[in-house]
């Protein structure tokens, strides 16, 4: 070891980050987020180990995030201007730069993201090219990013890929995978799965994977709303009748059959706080198995 500084640059694909926290917020037994600090602290320790060099000679020096972006209007209107604030004000604490294009509209279902993987990789290029980082990090799993590995490699530039494979339920209550590019795995220097941190049984309780998860504050779990309060002709009321990981159905008080709800359409209140028999107000609405439950609001018990 020369005691030479192992220069690492971090770029999040911040769609796909996104996916991975929510699926161990709601669907792992972690029941937590994803921490940015702890995730860093891994890179770090990671990248020493391969490197042969000590911890304290691999320093990250720049750190990049890229995601498309509703408009403040839309956001608002869909009730998560403040949460995305919140996850902002987090980038900004670790000295993450964010990039934002604006969603465009998709089909009748929402927004997609067009253009945010491009220029990823052309700033990821760019920046390893200027500032000659030794270990370029691309949090993502998409094999569209294979281009962008061999034009790092041409560069001497070593190249990590942080990725997750798991199973998951969608918002339509269909079981879905997630899985890493095998291409883009092939082609890096150091391919890393975190899902294989994770889950590792002898690091369970290490303080390296603990780390890795945002601690929730109790307090801030359950913000509960008075019944009256701001009810509409379009609005219902229901009980929880079964809670799974990161779904649940509710009973109506009108009758019918059960309705579904994904963890997302839950609105004041985290939905891991939830228990079985809560009182919930909702509106009508259709996924791809039939009528759903949205916008779905904790209600204050008499």
């Amino acid at each position: 070891m020369d005691g030479k500084l192992t220069r690492i640059g971090i770029f999040y694909d911040g769609n796909y980050f996104f996916h991975v926290s929510n699926f161990y917020a709601y669907q792992h037994p972690r029941k937590a987020r994803i921490n940015i600090r702890g995730l860093h602290a891994l890179v770090r320790k990671k990248v020493a180990e391969l490197e042969g060099t000590e911890e304290r000679f691999c320093q990250i020096v720049d750190v990049h995030y890229f995601r498309g972006r509703l408009s403040a209007a839309e956001a608002q209107q869909r009730d998560i201007l403040y949460n995305e604030r919140v996850f902002h004000d987090v980038l900004i604490r670790e000295g993450v730069t964010t990039h934002f294009l604006p969603l465009s509209r998709g089909s009748e279902r929402g927004f997609e993201e067009k253009g945010i993987d491009v220029w990823l990789a052309l700033e990821a290029f760019e920046l390893t090219l200027y500032k000659k980082f030794t270990v370029a990090v691309l949090i993502a799993g998409d094999g569209d990013y294979v281009p962008l590995v061999r034009k790092l490699n041409t560069l001497g530039t070593r190249v990590m890929v942080l990725g997750s494979d798991f199973d998951y339920v969608d918002s339509d209550g269909e079981k879905r995978t997630t899985r890493t590019s095998k291409g883009l795995l092939d082609e890096v220097t150091y391919p890393m799965l975190l899902n294989e941190v994770i889950d590792d049984r002898s690091k369970r309780n290490s303080h390296l994977v603990n780390q890795l998860f945002v601690t929730q504050k109790s307090e801030d779990k359950r913000e509960i709303i008075p019944p009256s309060n701001a009810r509409s002709s379009k609005t219902e009321e229901g009980i929880i009748v079964t809670l799974q990981d990161g779904y649940g159905f509710l009973k109506p008080d009108g009758g019918g059959q059960n309705l579904f709800f994904f963890h997302t359409e839950v609105q004041n209140t985290d939905f891991n706080s939830l228990v079985q028999g809560d009182r919930l107000r909702f509106e009508r609405g259709a996924n791809q198995r039939g009528e759903c439950a949205v916008k779905v609001f904790l209600l204050e018990t008499t």
